[in-house]
Parts: C-alpha cells; structure tokens; sequence
C-alpha cells in the first residue's frame, strides 16, 4: 500500500505522476488509501505522520552560525588579531607611553569598523537570502475547501456528477492540514492548494504562468489526454492534474490530493532555492587570494622577526616592528574597497535602471558570457498583435476579420488573450464592424476536447448564424464546404492539403494561426449544442504574431560585440520562437525540446547545449540542467526570467536576473532587477558590472605587487641594516596614507578594451604581476637604501637619532609617492597620462596624499614621531627616482604585456 512505503519526493517521480493520471478514478482513490467519503480524522493523523505537513521544509536562521561563518573568513581572522595587538600595545606595552597609545586607539578603532562593515556585509546578504525562502509561504492561499468524512452524513460520499452538492459538504482548513488522499474542492479564484488529480469538472481553466511561464490558461478535466502521450515528460502538460501554486481562473472541480509539501513540485522548487548557492568565482578569488597573503605572512613575518630580533639585540622592539610589517602586508582595506566598489557600481547602474541585490554578483554580471533567457516580454513585447485575416486561398478577408470579431465579442466565456487581441484591432482599426446590427442568440463554450468554440447571432429575425473559431484541423473536421473567392465549393481533400500546407506556412513565419468557420441555421428556438457544429463552410484564417522589441536587436547585436552569447529558454514552441529569433538577429539554428534533452546524457547535452540557440517546451528543472551544464564547460551564465518557474534557474545560475514586474519569488532569488525588461537595460548592465569589477582587480592586483615589493625590500633592510628602516608608527601612517588613497578607487575610469570582453577572475594572474613588478619597486628602495646611507653618512652615525631621522624620513617619502604614483601606470595597459587617464577624483586623491606624505617629515606630526627636515639635494634625487621609476616600470609593463598577453 502507499501509505506504508516509504516517503520520497513524488514530484521528481514523472512515473508516480503517469500512474496517477492514467488510473480510473476509483484505482488513482484507491491508490491513495482514500475514498469517496473522505478520510477519517485517524486517517489523516496516520498520513500526517508519514507525509509531514503541507508546508515547504526550510532550515531556520541560526544568527550565531551565520555570524562566526562570516567572521571565518582569513582577512577577518588577520584583522582581529592586529586588532587584538593594538589593545595589548594600547594597555600593556605602551602604558606609560601617551602618545604611543593614541596611536594604538586609533588603529584598533579603524580596525574594528573594518571588521564590522565587512562581517555586516556578509551577514545581511544571508539573511536576505534566507527571506527570499519565506517568501515561498506567502504565494499559498492559507485555506482550502475539504470534503472529509463526516459523523452527522456517515452514509454521504462525493457525487462526482454534481459539484454544487459536494461544495455543501465541504469544511474550510488550513491548508497546511492537507494530506495525500484528501478529496478537495476547487472553484474560480482559488490557489491550487497541493497538487491534485480532477476527478470531476465543469469548465475549469487553470492558469499555470507561475511553473510554465505562459499567460494562456489551460483547460483541465478528469480524462486523462496528454498533449502527446507517446513523449509527455513534462508533468505540467497531463490535464487531469493540477499543481500547487496554480490557480482556477474559471469553472469548479472536485480533485484527490496526490502529493503536499516538499514532495509536491511547488516545493521541489522551494527546496531548490533554499539550498546553498554555489559559490562565485570571484568568492572563490577573494578566499584564494587570502591564503595566498595569510601564506606569504606567515614565512616573511617570522623571518623578519627573528632577523631584527637576532641583528638589533631587541626582541621586544623586532616583535612590534614584525607586527607593524604585518599590517602594511595586510590588504586591510580589501573589503572595504571591495564593498566601495561593488556599492558605487549599483549606484551607477541603478542610474541605468538597474537595481544590484546582491553586491558580490556585480563581478559575474560582468564575467557572464551566455544569457539565457524567455522569449516572452525579453524579444518581444509581451503582447500578440493580430497581423493576418485571409481566406482559404490566403487573400485578405475582411469578412474573416468581421466573422473573429463577432466571435470573440459575444462569447460570454474566458476570453483570452487571443479574444482581446481581435476586438482591440477592431476598435483601433475596422471600428465600422462594430456598429453592425448583430444580436446574440447563443453559444456553445471551448472546451479542450473540442478545442474550438461557437456563438451564435442573428442579422435578421429568418437566419442565424453560428461563428466557430478554434485549430485549424478542429475546424476542418467539422466544414464540408470552403467560401473562395465569394462562392461555396465543397472542400475536397486537395483543398484542405492546400489549407494546411499554408497554415504551416504561417506557423514557419511564427504566426499562431486558428481558423474560422460559420453556418446559416434557419431562425427558431432552437438551443444550439456541439452537435451543430457540423456542415460549416471554411472562411479562412486569423494569423497573430509575438511583437519583437524595438530594442531586441540592437541589444542582442551589441551584447555580442561585448562577447556575451544569448540563448532562448522558453515553454513556447520552437516554431514561433525559431520565427521570433530571425526576426530579432539571432541565428535559432537547431532547436532543442525539453523532452529530448531529458533522453540526453550529460555528456551528449554538453556538446550540443553551446551551440544551441532555442531551448523549447522548457519545464523549470531542464532550465536549471541546461545551466549547470553551460557552467560546466566553463562558461559564466547569466538567467533572466520572472516566474515561480523561474526559480530553480535563477538559483542555479552565477547570477541571476529578474525585473520589477516579476513575481515576488524570483525577484527575491534574483540577484540583479531590471526596472524595464529589456535587453538594452541589461546591456548597459553588462558594463556596469565589468567597470566595477575592473577597478577591484586594480586594487588588489596593485596592492598585493605593492605589499610584496616592501616586504622584499624590508626582508633586505632587515639582513643588511643595523637598525630599522622605519619604526612601526611611520610604517603605518604610510600604510594608513596609501589605503587612503586607494579609496578613489570606485570612481576610476576603465578602459573600453576591458570593457569590450567578459572579465573572469583568475587568481593564477595575480601572483605572476606581483612577481614581476613588485621587486622593480625594491630597486629602488634599496636604492634609496643607499643614497641616504651615504650621502648623508648615516651608516656612519645610525646610533644619532638625527641621522636616522634622515633616514627613515626618506625613505618614508619615496615609499609614500612611488607607491600613490605608480597607480596610474600599473592600471591600465597603456601610456598612462596620455593614451589614459585615470578620472579626476583618482587624480585629485592621488595627487593630495603624495603632497601630504611629503610634507608630514616638516610637520610636528612628522618631527614626533622621528622624521627630520631633508634638505634640497634629497628632492633632487627623488624627483630623479619617480621619472626613472615611471620610465622603467612602463618598459618592463610592456615586456610583460608581450610574453603574457595580458595585464590588469
């Protein structure tokens, strides 16, 4: 029996779902250990134990977990423990020491606001994240109608022949209360409450846009008919089941509940979204880089220690200079100008409506090289436009167009988009028809079977007239005759080859093509019925198209230049998408269908997917498939989409995209919104994302050469000089000096060449630039090593404080103004100043702080903590250093540029 197998996740299990909607009514009951006197209240306490509640599993928000996980992080780690230091030195090493002590307040103070911004950061992402799960709960109705066994009418059971008479039996409850086996009752305006199998119904049309993404309501009813039962794998196309998170758009049913909660297909996609999401490769970078530094610390550091320790005779003094290396080692400002940045793009894009949820996706938004996405509202403009009205001949019929309009006006049914479309073009452009002096007689509705419908009218008191419009081979089956050219012949099989060759040929132009149809009835009253539906007389064709975007193809032409490959992901047909894609400049090449990628091994999918432009017939989890196997092969993907359907891609995707007009669950598992949906908008997105994530790349490519050249030339200072270089207050003011100028970063401009290419981090680059640019600088510290030695003889008095104060003061100086400088040479590939330039406030910034640096040695700033006045002949020299600094640094980029092939 059902109930005592062990409980799995039935919506993954197509099969499960084929068993239930090929079963007779009274096997799939069975099946479902229920019957039509509803269950016991024992029953539905077994099935609750078994099955759970009818709600989505979600894993709290553990805050404390959370939180250590983000203080887990290595820069975070290195911070806390200079800060740790700053209050030791603050209480115990400098304690009788006041201005030492200052200076140790204002570093653990800078320091822990660092901290704070970035564990902050992170923290508030997570629990965005987790809201966007909870989100789910609120897309459910809270109630549903329940028809369960009743002591007061042991001997009632469900007559499936008379919804009105189950409704009376019915009770409301919570719908988390619902189990498997439950009969419930579904009437217009009603959330499918779990997912269902019709046992009976009366025109009840579900609107399933939420999983599909298609506005047109379908047509459900207990017979199981599959839209192609020799290759149905997408369980949304069996019309005998209804899903959660659904709705009834019009009509009744009474319905068995075959699956809730997580095993439903609703919550697979909760399940899925409030998974973990993969990590970005730029995470993936930061951490790497990280360990890189925290390595490298860790063997420079000791050795610097021990050497000065073992050299000067002070452990205490080499100990607090060690530390002192450490932080200007450090990129402590990397999350910070990480955050600056990534917070100064989203402004910038939000200016270009664009609005950045989730900062760290700013650099895959950049990176992304494929977007997939609908067709629906992204190529085209979320409307049908009625574009053909001809005969059987394929001439322009204006009787055809007056035959559609008299339907569609006075069928008093669902009137779908198709419907609207006819009787806004009517009213735009034939408004003549309207006035036409029909009255209404009847009307037989749509249903799926027929896959048509009919009203009927009157021009006179002798004739009525019935219209039926529906598929072209529905109303073939029903005309015996065919109006061409103004006269009545009968319709022969070469006229109907004829008539479905050129519907075809209208379907290849991307057009959804119906046929209309009409018979005069002398007038009585007669109650027409289906059965009158015989013996028309063909009058032609209505042909609608999907309107492409202005904006399409101008979009998609410039996301190509930029290197970024779309592809089309769609429930729709691939006919009319094929049709769509060459209007807008895409090349569909070989369409492929949702049920032939679900016969595909990774492997065969993996060769096809990159070179394949239309995905058709999509259900939700062959989206996700198709991304992940994009990613595979290397690429960085990028979804748009905007329904519940939409989600799992989202999720699954190194960054996802939804717009504002979306549901609130796929703007909420969205990393990026769009305020328009439109290609053009995202574009301009595109290159918002690459502008930021170019200037991060400055940053940390620039610092970690920068740290790693003052650690070779402290290495150097500490085997060779008998004293220290600079004392740990002067190397961080220079440190806190240059991480100031840093913070102009997020304004730089960024080369168009960058710009013109997806940017994907890689971490193996920035080792190799460190490597080879960072010693160019220790030249000339060493340099500088050796000037203020001997030209100012302290190697002959580094016991006198004046002469180490020279010393210290200059080197301090051409530490400070090579390091601010070379910024605009190391970041951009070409000749800084002249074939670029970085933007003003870069300059301004730059240009301050080297004129502060320089000066502070003349200040009392300067004099306190040990500099002393230089003379003139020491500027001479530095102005000599910076220009013989540029000039090699620009010739050793250029070699550098041509063995690797690249730079930032």
């Amino acid at each position: 029996m059902l109930l005592k197998k062990k409980k799995k996740d039935v919506a993954k299990n197509t099969n499960f779902f084929k068993e239930i909607s090929q079963a007779s009514q009274t096997e799939a009951i069975t099946k479902l250990e229920s019957s039509l006197a509803g269950l016991r209240r024992s029953e539905v306490e077994d099935k609750e134990k078994i099955y759970g509640k009818n709600v989505f599993a979600r894993k709290g928000f553990i805050w404390y977990k959370r939180l250590f996980a983000n203080i887990a992080n290595p820069f975070v780690i290195i911070l806390f423990i200079i800060f740790i230091y700053n209050l030791i030195s603050y209480f115990v090493i400098n304690a009788n020491n006041a201005d030492e002590r200052i200076s140790d307040l204002w570093s653990a103070i800078i320091v822990i606001v660092m901290i704070v911004l970035s564990v902050g950061i992170s923290y508030f992402q997570d629990f965005r994240s987790y809201k966007s799960s909870e989100k789910l709960r609120e897309l459910v109705e809270t109630t549903a109608s329940v028809f369960r066994f009743s002591k007061k009418n042991p001997e009632y059971k469900a007559n499936l022949k008379d919804l009105n008479s189950v409704s009376k039996y019915t009770k409301e409850i919570l719908i988390e209360e619902l189990v498997p086996g439950d009969i419930i009752f579904l009437s217009s305006g009603d959330m499918v409450p779990a997912d269902v199998r019709i046992l009976s119904s009366v025109d009840l049309f579900i609107n399933q846009a939420s999983l599909t993404g298609e506005a047109l309501p379908v047509e459900k009813h207990a017979k199981y008919s599959p839209v192609n039962p020799k290759r149905v794998s997408n369980i949304l196309e069996f019309q005998n089941l209804c899903f959660m998170g659904t709705s009834v758009v019009s009509g009744g049913a009474i319905a068995l509940v075959v699956a809730t909660g997580t095993s439903s297909y609703f919550g697979t996609i909760a399940s899925s979204i409030t998974a973990k999401r993969p990590t970005t490769s730029f995470n993936k970078g930061i951490k790497k880089t990280s360990y890189i530094l925290v390595g490298f610390m860790a063997v420079i550091v000791p050795i610097i220690f021990i050497v000065n320790a073992f050299m000067k005779h002070d452990a205490l003094a080499a100990l607090i200079f060690s530390i002192s290396v450490a932080v200007s080692l450090t990129p402590e400002m990397l999350p910070m100008i990480v955050s600056a940045n990534l917070a100064r793009g989203a402004v910038r894009l939000s200016k270009k409506k664009v609005i950045v949820k989730n900062l760290s996706s700013m650099q895959n938004f950049g990176a992304m090289d494929i977007l997939c996405t609908d067709k629906t509202g992204t190529l085209t403009e979320d409307k049908i436009e009625l574009v053909k009205h001809l005969d059987a001949k394929g001439k322009e019929s204006e009787k055809v167009l007056e035959m559609a309009y008299l339907n569609s006006f006075f069928q008093t049914g669902l009137k779908n988009n198709i419907d609207k479309t006819i009787i806004e073009h009517i009213k735009s452009r034939h408004d003549k028809i309207i006035g036409m002096p029909y009255t209404k007689i009847d009307e037989i509705p749509f249903d799926f079977a027929r896959r048509r419908m009919s009203v009927v009218v009157a021009k006179d008191k002798a004739t009525d007239t019935l219209i039926t419009k529906g598929a072209v081979e529905e109303i073939l089956k029903i005309c015996q005759d065919v109006e061409i050219d103004g006269k009545i012949v009968p319709l022969d099989k070469a006229i109907k080859e004829n008539v479905l060759a050129l519907s075809k040929e209208l379907n290849a132009e991307g057009l959804r093509v119906i046929a209309i149809g009409s018979r005069d009835y002398k007038h009585t009253n007669h109650v027409y019925k289906i059965k009158d539906e015989s013996k028309l007389t063909l009058l032609g064709y209505i042909g609608f198209f999907d309107v492409p975007k202005k904006s399409a193809i101008s979009a998609i032409k410039t996301l190509k230049s930029h290197g970024v490959d779309v592809k089309i992901l769609t429930g729709d047909n691939e006919i009319v998408t094929r049709a769509i894609c060459n209007k807008v400049g895409l090349d569909p090449k070989t369409p492929l269908l949702g049920t032939e990628i679900d016969s595909m091994s990774d492997k065969k999918l993996r060769e096809l997917a990159v070179n394949t432009t239309i995905f058709a017939k999509m259900n939700p989890l062959q989206k996700a498939r198709i991304i992940d196997i994009l990613k595979l092969k290397g690429h960085t993907v990028g979804f748009l989409g905007d329904g519940i359907n939409d989600a799992v891609a989202l999720h699954h995707a190194d960054v996802s995209i939804s717009v504002n007009s979306a549901t609130d669950i796929a703007k909420e598992a969205s990393d990026i919104i769009l305020l328009e949906k439109d290609l053009d908008v995202l574009e301009q997105g595109v290159v918002g994302g690459r502008i930021t994530f170019g200037n991060i790349l400055k940053y940390i490519k620039i610092t970690i050469s920068s740290n790693f050249g003052n650690a070779l030339s402290l290495l150097v200072a500490s085997f060779w000089l008998p004293f220290f270089p600079m004392v740990a207050i002067q190397i961080l003011l220079q440190n806190l000096l240059y991480d100031i100028s840093q913070l102009s970063i997020p304004w730089d401009n960024v080369d168009q060449e960058f710009i013109a290419k997806p940017q994907k981090w890689n971490s193996k680059s920035i080792i190799p630039f460190a490597l080879w640019n960072g010693p160019l600088s220790s030249i000339f510290d060493i340099t500088t090593f050796l000037f203020m030695g001997y030209a100012f003889n302290v190697f002959d008095h580094f016991n006198d404080p004046y002469y180490l104060g020279l010393f210290q003061a200059g080197w301090f100086i051409v530490g400070i103004t090579t390091q601010t400088l070379i910024f605009h040479l190391l970041r951009t590939p070409k000749i800084p100043f002249i074939q670029s330039i970085a933007s003003w406030p870069v300059l301004i910034v730059t240009g301050l702080i080297t004129v502060i640096g320089i000066a502070i040695p003349f200040t009392p700033l300067g004099h306190n903590i040990g500099f002393v006045n230089l003379s003139g002949i020491y500027f001479a020299y530095l102005a000599g250093v910076v220009v013989l600094y540029f000039i090699l640094s620009q010739l050793w980029k250029m070699l550098y540029i041509k063995i690797t092939k690249s730079w930032i």
